[in-house]
């Protein structure tokens, strides 16, 4: 195996980080450069992401590199969140900042979607699960208020997409995060016209789109100047933050699911194809791309949101860190409360805490009371959505799933690890913690002909970075809370 240097630039909803990352001898070695801290803003009555900070950060991080490291990075890589992005006009100009998917103006936007292509067309052409916070009802959403903005619009570009082209000069879409967007058709291989004549834009807007893994450009001269580093690659990796993290899953075989755990937890399997049925489209499972041009099929699970939400709602002063939190929830009594963490009332309530007591007089539960309680909901209501997706997956997909694997920031979390061997009934391995930034940099290793499949990424992962696994304790009290968390599931559903 030939070795390999090159720099991930991580973006998550809440913070981002360079790594840089060493390929040598068969092992991958990372160091973090920089951290720092990103969110949306709020500009009047809408959420944004302040992009201009963004693309400052990745240009801090790649100076950092340049004056902290002996040899300069082959290739960097971006990866992001999903279904958010960026206009630009015909002269390739940013048209204000990019909106956030928390922003209300997608509120009753799927309905009006679906008032000019139903439901079932909209899924049988894409594949993807609905949610308001899609780009394709972002879009529907613009259109119905008339926004000025895509008076203007030349171009949309994802927000991975949009920093490569601030690097680079280059428009492309990387394939992971296209699919995000459900305006893509993953049958046909490109964007869907029927959608875009159904929201009465020209899909002429959208970039070419190039698999996980595209070389796009150097380092733009102006970067260069600036930063210090020479014409290093740029590559469009797995562009999308979860279709990296399930390449750096240390799995074998094919009898596995995965979470990546985070602010969101994304469960699912991986596929060689699209899984688009009846049953995929009411269990809301989406189809979103991979390494390889595999898919992810997948449901997206509010995840650790509620517990941040919850953190920040009792800061004061100061926050209560998290080992608190969770030591207090291990103290709390098992099996109290449970709630749907995809209700709508999470996706971003004023008061987390105060939301979670509603939807348990919702449910005639009784409230938790103190913060061990209610984290103790928390961990419990998610390790249980995760057994009720696991059962779905196997009715959807006819495979066998006899393991799981938690990766991400969510694979720190011991007791959430735990109580999802537990609920699952499965064997659960945890790790690694920065699957993101590891797939993304392997991803470029692959890009440049140092690797040569994403079998071959998953040995380095399993030789490079530990696992703890968690052997399941089940219980028929398990199965009683199991039957407890359908009901509320079901109130939920029917509201």
């Amino acid at each position: 195996m030939a070795s390999h240097l090159a720099l991930a630039f991580d973006l998550g909803a809440a913070s981002g980080r360079t790594i840089l990352g060493r390929l040598e001898g068969g092992r991958l070695e990372i160091e973090e450069l920089t951290r720092f801290p990103n969110g949306m803003v709020r500009l009047g009555d809408h959420l944004h992401w302040n992009l201009v900070q963004l693309y400052e950060e990745v240009k801090r991080g790649l100076a950092v590199c340049a004056s902290e490291v002996s040899a300069e990075p082959e290739s960097v890589g971006v990866d992001t969140w999903g279904v958010d992005f960026g206009l630009l006009d015909r002269q390739g100009t940013l048209i204000g900042l990019p909106y956030g998917y928390r922003d209300a103006r997608t509120d009753g936007a799927m309905e009006a979607f679906f008032a000019r292509l139903p439901r079932e067309r909209t899924y049988e052409l894409t594949g993807i699960q609905f949610m308001q916070i899609n780009t394709l009802f972002q879009l529907l959403s613009m259109v119905r208020d008339r926004s000025p903005l895509l008076d203007i619009a030349a171009h949309l570009l994802m927000m991975p997409d949009l920093l490569n082209y601030l690097l680079t000069g280059r428009r492309v879409t990387e394939f992971s995060i296209a699919t995000t967007s459900q305006l893509y058709n993953p049958r046909r291989g490109g964007w869907e016209p029927e959608l875009f004549a159904a929201l009465g834009l020209s899909a002429e807007i959208m970039q070419e789109v190039v698999g996980a893994g595209t070389p796009i450009g150097s380092l733009a001269e102006h970067i260069c100047r600036e930063t210090g580093l020479a014409h290093t690659q740029v590559i469009a990796t797995a562009s999308h933050d979860t279709a990296a993290a399930v390449a750096a899953t240390p799995a074998e075989g094919e009898d596995w699911a995965y979470i990546s755990s985070g602010t969101w937890s994304l469960m699912g399997i991986e596929s060689p194809q699209p899984i688009i049925t009846e049953a995929t489209r009411e269990g809301n499972f989406t189809n979103e791309g991979g390494v390889e041009g595999t898919f992810r099929v997948l449901k997206n699970i509010m995840g650790l949101w509620l517990l941040q939400q919850c953190r920040q709602a009792w800061a004061g002063e100061e926050a209560p860190g998290y080992e608190e939190l969770i030591q207090a929830a291990s103290e709390a009594e098992p099996f109290g409360p449970l709630v749907e963490p995809d209700d709508p009332c999470f996706l971003n309530p004023p008061d987390m805490p105060e939301a979670i007591a509603q939807f348990c007089r919702r449910t005639r539960q009784p409230e938790p009371e103190t913060r061990g309680q209610f984290v103790r909901c928390i961990l419990e209501s998610l390790a249980l959505k995760y057994r009720l997706v696991l059962d779905q997956l196997r009715a959807c997909c006819g495979r066998p799933i006899a393991r799981l694997h938690i990766i991400g920031g969510g694979a720190q979390n011991e007791l959430l690890c735990q109580l999802a061997a537990d609920a699952t009934g499965l064997p659960t391995l945890a790790g690694p913690v920065e699957a993101t930034a590891i797939g993304n940099l392997l991803v470029q290793a692959l890009a440049l002909g140092r690797l040569r499949s994403r079998g071959e990424i998953r040995e380095i992962v399993r030789a490079s970075f530990p696992v703890k696994s968690y052997e399941p304790r089940p219980t028929p009290a398990w199965e009683r809370a199991y039957q407890r968390f359908r009901e509320a599931h079901d109130m939920s559903a029917a509201e």
